[in-house]
């Protein structure tokens, strides 16, 4: 921001990303209810369904990851309430009431320790994973790396070795995938016999078919 700030409006020094989810629209109404503990309503359409359903929530942080916004908040199921992640791209309509509530002491930070990206799981204890990079490959994970908790094993020119700890959620299965060939998964056996399934359907997608001329 102080950056952004320090080049006065123009626009030919600082590019940034065009490509923006949808949501953002939200932000601003998001904040004032998480800083002034008010309930918020909102319409709320996921992915794989056709209908949107109507959401009371206790909103106490947003999330970014990979360019969408998400809110974390408390939704109520039975007489308990449960910590939810929402992705403002997802919000067909939001409202602020003037009803308070008392918020709870929720470590946000540590909620999120063994995650990556918005997916928490209480009651799983995270793995090992030991990921192998060529050194070229290896030069970019160093210096954007993959998660807080990841550790050299080996730095040489040869290889480049890591190891993180944190749960193998959907979205850290599609980092991984994303560096392609040129990244080997070590250990455990389990995460590298998964992907390699995976590979094996993608891999159906590029050979010939239906759609060739």
């Amino acid at each position: 921001v102080e950056a952004y700030r320090e080049v006065k409006g123009r626009k030919d020094v600082m590019f940034f990303e065009q490509r923006k989810s949808r949501g953002l629209h939200w932000l601003n109404g998001l904040v004032h209810a998480i800083t002034h503990h008010k309930i918020i309503t909102l319409q709320y359409t996921k992915f794989w369904e056709c209908v949107s359903y109507k959401k009371n929530l206790q909103p106490y942080a947003l999330k970014e990851f990979r360019n969408r916004w998400y809110i974390l908040a408390n939704e109520r199921d039975g007489n308990e309430f449960f910590l939810k992640t929402f992705g403002l791209d997802r919000i067909l309509d939001l409202e602020i009431s003037n009803s308070s509530f008392k918020p709870q002491q929720i470590d946000i930070e540590k909620y999120f320790t063994n995650s990556f990206g918005i997916i928490y799981t209480e009651d799983e204890q995270p793995e090992e994973i030991i990921l192998s990079f060529d050194p070229e490959q290896g030069q970019y994970v160093k210096t954007l790396p993959m998660h807080h908790s990841q550790k050299v094993l080996i730095d040489n020119d040869a290889e480049y070795r890591i190891q993180l700890t944190l749960f193998p959620t959907y979205g850290f299965e599609r980092e991984v995938l994303s560096h392609g060939q040129r990244v080997k998964i070590i250990a455990p056996k389990s995460f590298r016999e998964h992907l390699s399934k995976e590979v094996k359907k993608m891999v159906k997608n590029y050979k010939q078919s239906e759609y060739d001329l």
